[in-house]
C-alpha cells in the first residue's frame, strides 16, 4: 500500500500538515515525530512520499532519506536558512512559511515522479538467472522436438500459455516439462 508519511518533531505541526493533506484528498498513512517511527511506517508500505521537517529528535532529514526504501520520495519543509545550506540530491524542498497550493503542487509532482519510476521499472524486461534460462530453453527444445515447432513458435507458445494461465514464463516452462515427463 502506498501513502503519505508526515514527520515533524512537534506532534501539533505533524497533525496540522496531516489535516491539510486529508482535507485535500490525500491518504496519510502515518504521522510521526521521529525518524525511527517514519522508517518503521515506511516498512509497512510499498511506497509513497515522506512530507517532513528538517530535524527530528533522533536524526536529520538526510539520514531518514538515506534509509528510506527507494520506492519513497521526500518533500522537505524547512526554513529558508536551512534550505540555503543545501538539500540532499533527490529531495524536493519548500521554504517555510508555505503556501497551501505550493505544498499540494509539490506533493503531486513527487507522487507523479514516483509513479513514472514505478512504471519504468515495470517496463524493464525481467533479468533471468542461468537456471531459469536453462528451464525455458529445455521447454522450447521439447516443444521443437515433439511438436515440430520452430524456436520462435515454441517461445510464442510458452508466452501465450503463460499469459493465459497467469503464471510467469519460467513457471509455465517448468509445468510443461513436468507434464511431458522430459
Amino acid at each position: 500500500m502506498a501513502g503519505v508519511i508526515v514527520v515533524f518533531p512537534k506532534t501539533e505541526d505533524a497533525r496540522n500538515i496531516r489535516n491539510l493533506l486529508v482535507r485535500n484528498g490525500y491518504t496519510v498513512a502515518a504521522v510521526c515525530t521521529s525518524g525511527a517511527q517514519a522508517l518503521s511506517a515506511a516498512d509497512r508500505l510499498t511506497g509513497g512520499v515522506v512530507v517532513c521537517g528538517y530535524k527530528y529528535p533522533d536524526m536529520l532529514y538526510e539520514e531518514l532519506y538515506e534509509n528510506l526504501p527507494r520506492s519513497f520520495g521526500m518533500l522537505l519543509l524547512a526554513s529558508g536558512r536551512a534550505l540555503g545550506e543545501g538539500v540532499a540530491e533527490g529531495v524536493v524542498s519548500l521554504a517555510m512559511p508555505l503556501k497551501v497550493h505550493e505544498l499540494l503542487a509539490s506533493l503531486d509532482m513527487v507522487l507523479a515522479q514516483l509513479e513514472r519510476q514505478r512504471k519504468k521499472k515495470r517496463a524493464m524486461p525481467a533479468q533471468r538467472s542461468e537456471k531459469e534460462k536453462k528451464v525455458i530453453d529445455e521447454a522450447k527444445a521439447l516443444l521443437m522436438e515433439r511438436n515440430h515447432m520452430t524456436e520462435e513458435d515454441a517461445h510464442r507458445y510458452l508466452q501465450k500459455t503463460s499469459m493465459d494461465s497467469g503464471t510467469n514464463l519460467v513457471e509455465t516452462a517448468q509445468m510443461l516439462l513436468a507434464l511431458m515427463d522430459r
